[in-house]
Formats: C-alpha cells, sequence, structure tokens
C-alpha cells in the first residue's frame, strides 16, 4: 500500500502533532505500508526553524520505505491572527506545488492532519487526479479554536467560514479524530455516521511506564527525595491559560518542599517568565524541552502533572501530553469542562486524574494541594490500566493499518 502523510507538523518536534505523525511513519513501513510525508522543517513550539533544516524543499529517506518531503513556509517570530493565516496560507501553497510533482505516484490513500485544513481544497484535487481515498484527520479544529480563543470574529464571517470547512469535511472519504467528543464535533458538523474513524494518539507504553528509575535525573535536576515536584509539560501558548500555574506557585510559595516546573516553548513563555520575575515566585523553574529519551524519568520524577487549558479549548483539543502521563501512571490534575472528552473520561474511569472546572484558580488550587497530601510516588494504577489497554502504540497503529486496507480495498 501506497500511504501520504500531509501534515505541516512532524519528527523532530517534540511536541503535540509533529511527535505523533513522527513515530506513525516510521512504524508503517514495518506494516507493509510505504510512506511518503509531505511537510514542512521543523519549527514548532518555538516557532523558529530548528537547527539543522533549512526553509526550502527538501527530501530525505531516513528508513526503507519512508520518504520525508520538507516543504518551506513562513514562520512568523511573533504569532498574530494575521500572521498565523499567513503562516498556514504559505505551507498549503508551497506542499501544493510538491504534490504537483508527484502526480504519478499513484497513492492509495492521501492522509491530511488537521490543522491545517488550507491544504483540503489541494489534497482533494490532488486524490482526484490520482484516484486515492483520503482521510481528513482532526487533531486539533482549527476552527473552533480560532473563534473560542476569540482569534477572529463572530457573526456572518462565522457563519461562512463554518459552511467552508463542513464542505470540505464531506469531500473526504474518511474524517477521523483523536476522541469520541471530537468525533460527535464532526456529526455536528455534518460529517455522515458512516465516514467517522477514532484513531486516537497513543503513547509507547512499554517505553513509557512506571519502573523507571528517576532517582538520578531528580538528584542533578536539584530536588531532595522528600520534595514535591509538580511539572508542566509542552506547549506554551495562548490556548494554555497557564497564568493559573503561577498563581498556584504563589498560593503554595509558604511550602518550600513544593517546586513547579514549566518545561516546554511556544508564543508565551516570554510572557510567563517575565510574570513569574514580578510576582517573586522562587519556587518556580523554567527549562527547555527535554530529550525523547529522558521522557520516561521526567514524568516518573514529578508528583503531580498539570494538564492545563483554558475554557471552551478542552471540548476541541484533546491534549496529546496526558497519554504518557497516564502511561506512568502519574498523578494528574486536569482542566476541562464536565462535558468534554476529559470530562467523560474523568467520570468513566474514577481515579484516573483530578478533574477541575478550567480558570477557576480556587479551586485549582484547592485540589493541587489535595493531590499533594497523597503517597504521589505510588502508581496510579487507574491511569496506567488506562493507558495498557486503551492507548497501547502497537494496538492502535495495527488497528489504523487493518481500517486503511478495509477503505483501499472496499467495493
Amino acid at each position: 500500500m501506497k500511504f501520504i502523510l500531509y501534515s505541516i507538523n512532524y519528527a523532530p518536534e517534540l511536541t503535540g502533532i509533529g511527535k505523533y505523525n513522527g513515530e506513525l511513519a516510521a512504524a508503517l513501513p514495518a506494516l507493509g505500508v510505504a510512506t511518503t510525508v509531505i511537510t514542512a522543517p521543523p519549527y514548532y513550539p518555538e516557532w523558529q526553524i530548528h537547527a539543522g533544516f533549512d526553509n526550502s524543499y527538501s527530501t530525505t529517506k531516513p528508513q526503507s520505505g519512508l520518504t520525508v518531503c520538507r516543504n518551506p513556509l513562513y514562520v512568523p517570530s511573533k504569532v498574530t491572527t494575521f500572521k498565523r493565516l499567513l503562516h498556514l496560507s504559505s505551507f498549503a501553497l508551497s506542499s501544493f506545488g510538491r504534490l504537483l510533482t508527484m502526480i504519478r505516484q499513484k497513492p492509495d490513500v492521501i492522509f491530511l492532519v488537521q490543522p491545517t485544513l488550507f491544504c483540503a481544497p489541494f489534497a482533494l484535487l490532488y486524490a482526484r487526479v490520482c484516484g486515492a481515498k483520503t482521510i481528513l484527520h482532526i487533531q486539533d479544529f482549527e476552527i473552533d479554536a480560532m473563534f473560542g480563543l476569540g482569534l477572529a470574529t463572530q457573526g456572518k464571517l462565522k457563519q461562512l467560514v463554518s459552511s467552508i470547512e463542513r464542505f470540505l469535511m464531506n469531500r473526504f472519504d474518511k474524517v477521523s479524530s483523536i476522541s469520541f467528543s471530537m468525533l460527535e464535533n464532526a456529526r455536528r458538523k455534518g460529517v455522515p455516521e458512516h465516514k467517522l474513524l477514532f484513531f486516537p494518539n497513543w503513547s509507547d507504553t512499554n517505553f513509557v511506564h512506571p519502573d523507571v528509575d528517576a532517582s538520578a535525573l531528580r538528584a542533578s535536576w536539584g530536588y531532595q527525595p522528600d520534595d514535591k515536584v509538580v511539572l508542566y509539560s509542552g506547549n506554551l501558548g495562548q490556548k494554555q491559560g497557564l497564568d493559573i500555574v503561577l498563581e498556584a506557585a504563589k498560593a503554595l510559595a509558604d511550602s518550600p518542599k513544593v517546586k513547579f516546573i514549566i518545561i516546554g516553548s511556544g508564543a508565551y513563555r516570554e510572557t510567563l517568565e517575565q510574570l513569574a520575575h514580578s510576582m517573586g515566585l522562587s519556587n518556580v523553574e523554567f527549562k527547555p524541552l527535554q530529550p525523547w529519551e529522558l521522557v520516561p524519568q521526567i514524568l516518573v520524577m514529578a508528583d503531580v502533572h498539570l494538564v492545563v487549558q483554558k475554557k471552551g479549548v478542552a471540548d476541541a483539543v484533546l491534549p496529546s501530553k496526558l497519554t504518557n502521563i497516564l502511561a506512568v501512571g502519574g498523578h494528574a490534575l486536569v482542566t476541562a469542562e464536565q462535558h468534554t472528552e476529559l470530562g467523560k473520561i474523568a467520570e468513566r474511569y474514577p481515579g484516573i486524574y483530578q478533574l477541575v472546572e478550567p480558570e477557576h484558580s480556587i479551586d485549582f488550587i484547592a485540589a493541587l494541594k489535595q493531590i499533594l497530601q497523597q503517597d504521589t510516588q505510588a502508581t496510579n494504577q487507574v491511569a496506567r490500566n488506562y493507558a495498557v489497554e486503551n492507548i497501547n502504540s502497537d494496538k492502535v497503529i495495527k488497528r489504523f493499518v487493518e481500517d486503511l486496507q478495509q477503505l483501499v480495498h472496499k467495493e
């Protein structure tokens, strides 16, 4: 089978969509799926092209059965609504140029990852010419996120954009997503039931597990065995609402054994660091994104994991960082509304994590204090069992390949 993975994000990006795309593309050839990736140079979450990469067209073959085609794009140093639109549009146009050179390849499936929906017309046109099946995989409802964060005005513009989104989604053979709530959102947008496909994010539960020894890392980072380490790791962007973490650090400033670590990069990092400095917080440490090899130790080292989002975002985006937190049996504090996927999981699996309403700092701080009083070095077995049974990477990817085969060979 010939498969095209079409996405603006790809490895070696360490967070979010790029990480999952990289793992998927690397796994597919061994399962009989020759894979071509159409992507951009890595830039996320720092919003700058990573060292060792040029913002130009390039093609590499990192392993047998895998080809990675990178295409230039505009990367703004300061992200605004207008600049983000230019950013997405630039990749759509440059990658369409790449598609035109690949007309004769005759892929069986083209798999477009949203974001960015800007590429959808080009993916559909290419598939029509080549006779390929199409899948729109929704990692993030970018239209919902845009309006939910107030990055665009409402009213007639929203109606127009939503109509275009609905039109494009319904032109794909399948629409997949990472959670049942997001599939339900696709239904509300008019995608018929027979087109929907569940393809969740995953964790390598054999690599990320609770039996990792993290004592050496804890000591090298300057933490004592009896310190309580509260960790946020991931993108530092506007939609996370990370000010609440600094409010919690301030509330716990008189507990010297409680240490906060914020690991990551993003457009909001500098603002957060300035805010922490202005608040006089000596119990908060910022670190850059860490190598993947250290991730299991970092996750095991933490006593409490924070999964933080603003109100109105959690139903559109299922946080990718949560999969590995569950895999290590971590004790997590999650901000999400009850009706979201995260709320439903918390209700279905009591004890998997602590759930509080977004942007409620008093409840957030109270819940954090409650978790800190528990034996946080003990494995959260509810979380670990959920990860092994539901989001093991081998199981999820093999099931996806079976879905691909069924789509391609369907009469």
